[in-house]
């Protein structure tokens, strides 16, 4: 029991200096990395609100897929980015619509993608 506590506090270890040692190796990887992806910022009440009622929305509707109702949504000052990847032209469209027709026309941003089959 001891020794099994002791390899898991060793594998921590590890760990952490291996991404403390990323960092100080890389840090243009890692804050490239980091421009890629949507900064974490507080969002606006209406911002939130918006976001749900459109995510609501797209997992309300059962004839999408899994991957559909998993779709990254945004809003930023009222103007929605979805993201991810879905299963048909149609799963897109469906998902386009209803967050223009929640949020307003011209304010959709969609980076979705269809999946490849």
């Amino acid at each position: 029991m001891k020794s099994h506590l002791t390899s898991q506090i060793a594998l921590a270890s590890q760990l952490f200096a291996a991404s403390a040692g990323l960092y100080l190796l890389a840090p243009e990887l890692v804050n490239a990395q980091a421009q890629q992806t949507p900064a974490i910022q507080k969002l606006s009440k209406a911002d939130r609100e918006l976001t749900q009622k459109i995510r609501k929305a797209v997992v309300s509707d059962k004839d999408l897929s899994v991957a559909a109702h998993n779709i990254h949504i945004t809003a930023q000052d009222g103007a929605v980015t979805l993201i991810g990847s879905v299963k048909s032209d149609d799963e897109k469209k469906a998902i386009e619509d209803k967050a223009t027709g929640i949020a307003g026309a011209g304010k959709v941003t969609s980076q979705l993608t269809v999946a490849e089959k």
